[in-house]
């Protein structure tokens, strides 16, 4: 995997935290979409608010609160809109019932890299669109974490075929989600904490949602015993802190660049843990009793036939998807340049 050199660019914000003026002490209250005890992502969110405090002296603090307990996992867009959360720890795809179209800052299918996907946002245009979207709404987002490729699924019995999987009910996420719909299956995006009852209840057939040190978390190997791979949908996954934007702007510079310093080192020890941690995770698995399932190349054909519809039929119907998707594919052709000759092919 390519390493990723980049560093993101976060913040936090609130209408109601103290006000920032030079030299007050500054406490808000972040509510993370992944509980504490979430290998990566979870762990992330309680790095980042202890990284704030460490750097700034503890001047700044922003409090690490569990899925749930302020508001519900997703409805921080909300919170944070409205100034009831200060900060949300979160990711864009969980804001796709509001702009379908914002998760393609989350998570591309088919997509790069963790060092091009960030230098797409960094440099090639995403993250000026994605400051616009949600600015229109009152937000401000920043990049505050990113973690290797995802599986692609846990399922009760062995799928031998993608058209197998027509008229399953699945916890899908992000774009991911609108390629399983065209083909035929009814997903439903859900927070981890509610996908384990949803399975044992029957409410969904199979799910997806990150990789093995995230799903031994949550325990779904308790209910399906088949975890197939790769996560075609999520090569590399982008971590955000949803913030209000115009409390953002009431921080000093002080305040704003303690978090976004500690945001930089939350993004590099994800993605770097990330990769570094599934091994032993997944021989937990598999001792468990999970049977690691890899498509084959016909059925990664379908899939990646079934994105490029979306990817037509989505263009043609929504032009902000059209918008996005034109920076992101010009930036991937330029850079292809760039990577067709200094990369080592395995």
């Amino acid at each position: 995997m390519k390493l990723f050199l980049g560093a993101a660019v976060i913040a936090a914000t609130s209408l109601v935290a103290i006000s920032a003026q030079a030299g007050e002490k500054l406490r808000y209250k972040m509510q993370s979409t992944w509980g504490s005890q979430v290998a990566i992502n979870g762990e992330a969110a309680v790095y980042f608010s202890n990284k704030v405090k460490e750097v700034s002296g503890g001047d700044v603090r922003v409090r690490f609160h569990e899925p749930n307990a302020l508001v519900p996992s997703l409805e921080v867009w909300d919170a944070v809109k409205n100034g009831s959360v200060d900060a949300g720890f979160t990711s864009p795809g969980y804001h796709a019932g509001k702009i379908p179209a914002v998760s393609y800052f989350a998570a591309v299918p088919f997509g790069p890299g963790g060092s091009e996907y960030m230098g797409w946002m960094e440099y090639g245009g995403g993250n000026q669109l994605k400051e616009k979207i949600y600015g229109e709404y009152g937000l401000m987002p920043l990049n505050c974490g990113m973690h290797a490729p995802e599986t692609s699924g846990w399922f009760r019995k062995k799928i031998n075929k993608v058209e197998e999987m027509k008229g399953m009910k699945m916890r899908f996420f992000g774009l991911g989600a609108m390629v399983m719909t065209k083909l035929g299956v009814s997903t439903q995006l859900l927070a981890g904490g509610d996908i384990y009852p949803a399975l044992e209840k029957g409410v969904i057939d199979a799910t997806e949602f990150s990789m093995p040190t995230h799903d031994l978390s949550y325990g779904f190997y308790q209910l399906a015993k088949y975890n197939y791979f790769p996560g075609w949908h999520q090569q590399t996954s982008i971590i955000e802190l949803l913030l209000n934007k115009k409390a953002w702007n009431g921080l000093t510079k002080t305040q704003q660049s303690v978090i976004k310093t500690s945001c930089d080192a939350t993004t590099i020890w994800t993605f770097v843990r990330s990769d570094a941690k599934q091994v032993p995770a997944m021989r937990e698995l598999e001792k468990k009793g999970v049977t690691f399932v890899t498509w084959p190349d016909s059925e990664i054909a379908k899939f990646r036939k079934a994105w490029e519809e979306v990817v037509k039929e989505k263009s043609a119907s929504d032009p902000l998807f059209k918008e996005i998707t034109a920076s992101y594919d010009a930036f991937r052709k330029d850079y292809s340049i760039w990577s067709s000759k200094a990369y080592l092919k395995r």
